[in-house]
């Protein structure tokens, strides 16, 4: 089993100069603070692509297509051949190949996968991107590659799969590893990181309503998980330092027709290419 020190050195710090910006900029002005963070909030990080992901990169299908709700283009991957299709829907400044294990095993099983890079993330053009671009991604593509069995969603991806099926998003069971859950929370996380005084979670999600309309809350994965009739299986690792597990069992509570799956040692990433947790997607998909 991995050591929790191992995964403490998952979890992305923020860099001084960030910091110290932030610091700055609160002392002199709250509106520039709020627009420094809310453009950090909405900047997703475009890491390398990984070894074990080159090989889903070179034998995919991948086209570009409009999402016209947002009026971005993003990157689709189709891989595997057959009618049907599984959704996989990545994280916060993931890409489409980064649930590469679990897609490797779902071909073997007979299914082919779509995946795509949200906007603004792996080869989607441009620089920032919120969740509700990914929902509106997510129901594009049911309309132009789906029927689609199932979704498996991680991370941000997990809330957004929820959030899609709140929209109408047509799947007989889903899948969310490492999900957030309640937007407050994720926002305040975040405005402890940047190490900022707590009212600027306020602030920056009054700000985030303001621009988008609606509340916020609207799109936690509760509320989603409430509007939810089909099976779904939540899976999250204890030592989770990105998304506390807390997040997993308050989902699990608003569920109708939930199954948990809890993991220790494996982190927010990790849990992606663990054997007993594929294995036990694949048991869950087969089930009647």
């Amino acid at each position: 089993m991995p050591k929790k020190k191992q995964q403490q050195s998952q979890v992305i710090e923020i860099p001084k100069a960030i910091l110290f910006t932030a610091k700055f900029l609160q002392a002199i002005s709250t509106p520039l603070t709020i627009k420094f963070a809310a453009k950090l909030f909405t900047t997703p990080i475009k890491h390398k692509l990984p070894k074990r992901e080159l090989h889903m990169e070179h034998e995919s299908v991948q086209k570009s297509i409009l999402v016209p709700e947002i009026q971005k283009e993003i990157v689709v991957y189709e891989y595997g051949k057959s009618d049907k299709k599984i959704l996989l829907v990545h994280g916060w400044s993931g890409r489409g190949t980064q649930l590469v294990k679990i897609a490797d095993e779902l071909v073997k099983m007979g299914y082919m996968t779509i995946s795509f890079d949200a906007p603004a993330h792996g080869k989607s053009k441009g620089n920032s991107s919120i969740m509700i671009e990914f929902i509106a991604s997510i129901l594009e593509i049911e309309k132009q590659f789906g029927p689609f069995e199932f979704a498996i969603g991680h991370s941000l991806g997990g809330m957004s799969v929820l959030n899609a099926i709140k929209q109408n998003l047509n799947v007989k069971k889903a899948i969310t590893i490492g999900s957030g859950d309640i937007i407050q929370d994720i926002i305040d996380d975040f405005i402890s990181k940047l190490k900022l005084k707590p009212v600027f979670g306020i602030k920056l999600r009054d700000h985030f309503e303001a621009k988008y309309g609606g509340k916020m809350d609207d799109y936690s994965a509760y509320k989603a998980a409430e509007k939810t009739n089909i099976p779904v299986l939540v899976i999250h690792d204890i030592d989770d330092d990105d998304v506390s597990v807390k997040a997993a069992y308050n989902i699990q509570k608003h569920l109708k027709n939930p199954e948990i799956m809890i993991t220790q040692g494996l982190g927010h990433r990790k849990i992606l290419g663990d054997e007993a947790v594929i294995q036990k997607i694949k048991e869950f998909i087969s089930m009647n």
